[in-house]
């Protein structure tokens, strides 16, 4: 369980690089106003704009799956350890007077 949360971790430190990077590159122009439709050409081929769009959504859609599953992991992982550190009640014994 703890390698499926460093590898989950490393994927979406990788994924968060390369948004960052596709959003600092594409800047503030026009592919990023969040028009939500993808424009094509007049002969109906995408633009760059158009796949760059559309990169940056999966790619911020990956980032925010790969977030909750690293939580679920990370959940499960703490939910081990407190159930394998409780150490088992010791059983009173009655003294005499």
């Amino acid at each position: 369980m703890q390698t499926a949360y460093y590898v989950l971790l490393f994927l979406a430190l990788i994924v968060a690089l390369v948004f960052s990077v596709l959003v600092l590159v594409t800047g503030k122009g026009d592919a990023m106003s969040g028009g939500g439709s993808i424009r094509t050409t007049f002969k109906g081929k995408a633009s760059f704009d158009d796949y760059m769009s559309r990169l940056t959504l999966i790619l911020g859609a990956s980032f925010f799956a790969l977030m909750l599953l690293i939580d679920g992991v990370s959940n499960r992982i703490d939910l081990a350890k407190a159930t394998q550190t409780k150490a088992p009640v010791a059983s009173s014994t009655k003294t005499g007077k």
